[in-house]
C-alpha cells in the first residue's frame, strides 16, 4: 500500500510573491526536519510553468501512514513551520490530503 499524501498548493498570479529559492532552500528543507519525526517519509516541489496555470507551486508530502498526517499537523513544530511562510510568499497555501485507493 502507497503512503497518504499531503499537498500543499500555493495559488496565485505570475505577480504574487513567491520566492522559490528560499521555498527550496530554506522551508522544504525546515518542513522535512519539522515533520521527519511524525512520519514524513519524503517530499518534493513542483513548479507549473509560468503563464500556464494559476497554481504557483505544489508541494507533495508522504507520511507513513493518515494518522502522521494528523499527528504532524498538531505538533508543536507546525507553528514553526507556518511561521516560515511569510519570508517566501504572502499566498495563503492550501492542504489537499489524498488517500491511497
Amino acid at each position: 500500500m502507497s503512503e497518504p499524501v499531503l499537498y500543499v498548493i500555493y495559488r496565485g498570479t505570475p505577480a504574487d510573491r513567491f520566492d522559490r529559492a528560499y521555498y527550496v532552500e530554506h522551508h522544504l528543507p525546515l518542513v522535512r526536519n519539522a515533520f521527519a519525526a511524525y512520519g514524513l517519509v519524503s517530499l518534493a516541489a513542483f513548479f507549473p510553468a509560468q503563464g500556464t496555470s494559476e497554481t504557483i507551486a505544489i508541494c507533495e508530502c508522504r507520511f507513513t501512514d493518515s494518522a502522521s498526517i494528523e499527528v504532524a499537523f498538531s505538533s508543536p513544530e507546525v507553528s514553526i513551520v507556518m511561521a516560515d511562510v511569510p519570508r517566501f510568499t504572502d499566498l495563503e497555501p492550501l492542504r489537499l490530503r489524498v488517500l491511497p485507493l
